[in-house]
């Protein structure tokens, strides 16, 4: 039965997260990083983890700060501290007794999967349709960034909730460059994207593809959306994940 537990961030409030313990023999341990405001019960989320743990790989998966179950203000995060608390996932992990083996990041957490595994102690990072630019985010709330920007903050309606976007927030996400992080990574890298993918498009899996180290691995979800949610596509994605990450498991 899935465990839950409350993960410290990087900057002080508590992170409302998720265990999928692994069935079976226990083959090791990971940490799913959700997309930009998607949450750990999101499709994506919840079924890829589900799955793993039924591969006998346990994930954690998290709210970001100030999503759904966790504490703080969305408008205090940013990629920088969104990536930190990626890191502060697996010390969690490690301080229980379960080592991180694999992070798996979805859309913008693919990006924070990247940035992060250096720092994170891991054996493999696998991203699914992530962006090979963050800053691309900045097209879902355009409409009021220059508010953001001018007046310090500005409230942001997305999926029926109000959240607050901050200037430094902004600011952060344009700063945001994965190009140093790719190329230095030295972790085996899958990355799994729809040709189709209408969000993020399939060139930033050749960005991303182009400017990674050996060993390095490209899947297509071929028939996948962005956000995973037809039957079976989630869990596709995760058995292909179980089957590649087997030599890099502690």
């Amino acid at each position: 039965m899935p465990e839950r537990v409350h993960v410290p961030s990087s900057t002080g409030p508590h992170l409302a997260g998720v265990l999928d313990m692994p069935e079976g023999e226990v083959r090791g341990w990971g940490v799913f990083v959700h997309g930009f405001t998607l949450g750990k019960d999101s499709p994506a989320a919840a079924r890829i983890c589900k799955q793993l743990a039924a591969e006998g790989i346990g994930m954690l998966r998290f709210d970001a700060l100030g999503l759904a179950d966790s504490d703080g203000d969305w408008g205090d995060g940013s990629f920088t501290v969104k990536v930190h608390d990626t890191v502060s996932a697996t010390h969690f992990m490690a301080e229980r007794g379960t080592p991180v083996s694999i992070l798996v990041g979805h859309s913008w957490g693919g990006a924070a999967a990247i940035a992060a595994g250096r720092d994170a102690d891991v054996g493999a990072v696998v991203s699914i349709g992530a962006p090979s630019d963050p800053s691309n985010v900045e097209r879902h709330y355009d409409a009021v960034v220059d508010r953001a920007c001018q007046d310090g903050s500005a409230e942001w309606l997305v999926g029926g909730r109000a959240l607050t976007l901050k200037r430094d927030f902004v600011e952060d996400v344009r700063r945001a460059d994965l190009t140093d992080k790719i190329s230095s990574l030295d972790r085996p890298l899958l990355i799994m994207h729809s040709p189709t993918d209408q969000t993020v498009g399939i060139e930033n899996a050749s960005e991303i593809f182009r400017m990674a180290r050996h060993p390095r691995s490209f899947v297509s979800l071929e028939g996948a959306d962005h956000l995973l949610t037809e039957p079976g596509q989630a869990q596709r994605a995760a058995r292909i994940a179980a089957a590649w990450v087997e030599p890099y498991l502690r």
